[in-house]
């Protein structure tokens, strides 16, 4: 994949898959310490032990539609291939952890990507799904919880309509301009 935001969404979307509700993003650029880290949670219904030492072979999926699975292989290797690690915990009935850590400035890495598109767009399109995104850089952290903006225990009159496009605009700037923040002032 040519981002690593894309990464992201496809492990997204696969928690969502296993039926998570809760969906952790956290992105940490250590660029003093040269790291790049992601690491996404959920609290699907995790993956069964003899399954899970199979996800990274690009031939092995538990999908019906296809026979191939290509998004956590694709990943893993490309966090080899950057001097990093790949690391995949799970537990059926709780839910999955996928981690990545890549060299920050090997010439192999991908760009993070556009994160301000693709967190929203995540978010838009599961609107009853929570979405926890954390973007560190240099220590600095930003948090979006959606828990706290769309919950259901909000008055309907108080919480925004996801299907509402101003939301996705809202959501894309919002982000946008705290991770522009971030990396000026790291």
């Amino acid at each position: 994949m040519r981002e690593i935001a894309l990464h992201i969404m496809d492990i997204a979307e696969n928690g969502i898959g296993a039926g998570a509700d809760c969906i952790q993003i956290v992105v940490n650029e250590a660029r003093k310490e040269n790291r790049l880290k992601i690491e996404l949670s959920d609290n699907g219904s995790g993956i069964p032990p003899d399954m899970l030492t199979k996800v990274t072979d690009p031939f092995v999926t538990s999908r019906t539609t296809r026979r191939v699975g290509l998004g956590l292989s694709l990943l893993k290797a490309a966090a080899e291939r950057c001097e990093g690690n790949f690391v995949i915990e799970s537990e059926v009935g709780k839910g999955t952890r996928v981690s990545a850590a890549f060299r920050y400035d090997h010439i192999d890495r991908a760009p993070i990507g556009d994160m301000a598109g693709s967190v929203p767009l995540l978010i838009i399109s599961h609107p009853k799904i929570a979405f926890v995104y954390v973007h560190i850089i240099d220590g600095r952290e930003f948090v979006l919880d959606t828990r706290i903006y769309f919950s259901p225990g909000r008055k309907e009159q108080d919480a925004p309509s996801l299907t509402d496009p101003s939301v996705f605009f809202q959501l894309t700037q919002i982000i946008r301009e705290a991770l522009f923040k971030l990396a000026i002032e790291s």
